[in-house]
């Protein structure tokens, strides 16, 4: 990438974020009319108008926005090049930063820290966790290289690799007549006290939930919400409460009293997907994956290992998964 069109990226994302040339200027150290004219050689290059002015108001046009979402991510990767080389010049570590939903089994995250890379002895695996939503998203913009997903949402931008499929569960009292059957369907739920986890947690889940028990007419008593599983247990031991939740979640909580059943509700899966951008053709990314996958196929064939593993499918393009 040349000096030039770099320079011209951070102005333009400087002046998108401060929507202001003069606090723009001051965050770049330039001058307001140097800010100024690098963004109008930058509209007359491209041809069309990234900013509207209004006296002392700035916004951005829809070119604007186009330009801004791949300039940010085009910076992010220059300011890594640099830092990767630098780190190969000092024979420093090399660095992934990796995302994982809290509803993810924690095997898998486990399994992919403990995966070793022969051609990069000093990797180092940053992870940070958050939920699906906001991983996807960093994903995208590029702030992470690969991320342990439930459900991502079908993107054309998205690559991924499906290492798991299970079923919410529905975690109650031992006393409940619900604790009688091997598994549960929605329809057995129906005037219960529900204890269901918050919509930010998964927007499309949450939402899927409550459109099925629209169409079925399944009615709960009440209706309760949770941000993390422990939450629930000063209220699960209500009278007719029920909490449903991820399986990682319901065997944190299932304790002291209390059981979980699976609910088989084929429309209510929750799939895991290690997901890049697929635009990523990052040896360094391909190579992870590629030896987390043959370390987790080595480990599902192992007779005396028990994996929840169905199967694998890709998802999107995969030039680097």
């Amino acid at each position: 990438m040349a000096r030039n069109e770099l320079k011209y990226m951070e102005a333009a994302n400087a002046v998108a974020e401060e929507l202001s040339f003069s606090r723009a200027a001051r965050r770049l150290r330039l001058s307001q009319p140097a800010i100024t004219k690098q963004i109008a050689e930058l509209e007359e290059s491209l041809g069309v108008t990234l900013f509207f002015r209004d006296h002392h108001v700035v916004s951005l046009t829809e070119a604007g926005r186009a330009y801004i979402e791949e300039a940010r991510i085009a910076i992010l990767h220059a300011e890594r090049a640099v830092q990767a080389a630098r780190a190969a010049g000092q024979n420093a570590e090399t660095i992934l930063n990796l995302g994982r939903s809290p509803y993810a089994d924690p095997f898998f995250t486990s399994q992919l820290l403990a995966t070793k890379l022969p051609l990069f002895p000093r990797l180092r695996l940053n992870l940070s966790s958050g939920f699906s939503c906001d991983l996807v998203r960093h994903v995208l913009n590029g702030e992470l290289d690969a991320a342990l997903v439930i459900e991502p949402p079908d993107s054309g931008s998205l690559t991924g690799l499906k290492i798991d499929e299970s079923p919410f569960y529905v975690v109650m009292s031992q006393d409940d007549e619900l604790a009688n059957y091997p598994s549960l369907s929605l329809d057995q739920l129906a005037g219960k006290r529900w204890i269901l986890f918050e919509r930010l947690g998964h927007p499309p889940l949450y939402d899927l939930i409550r459109k099925l028990t629209q169409e079925l007419q399944i009615i709960p008593s009440a209706l309760q919400h949770f941000m993390i599983p422990e939450e629930t247990l000063p209220l699960i031991h209500e009278p007719g409460a029920i909490v449903i939740v991820a399986k990682t979640g319901a065997l944190r909580i299932a304790r002291s009293g209390l059981t979980m059943r699976p609910l088989d509700e084929v429309k209510l899966q929750m799939r895991t997907f290690l997901i890049s951008r697929a635009d990523n053709d990052s040896r360094l990314v391909s190579e992870l994956v590629r030896n987390f996958m043959r370390r987790m196929n080595h480990l599902n064939s192992d007779d005396q290992m028990s994996l929840p593993i169905s199967g694998l499918a890709s998802r999107g393009r995969s030039p680097s998964l």
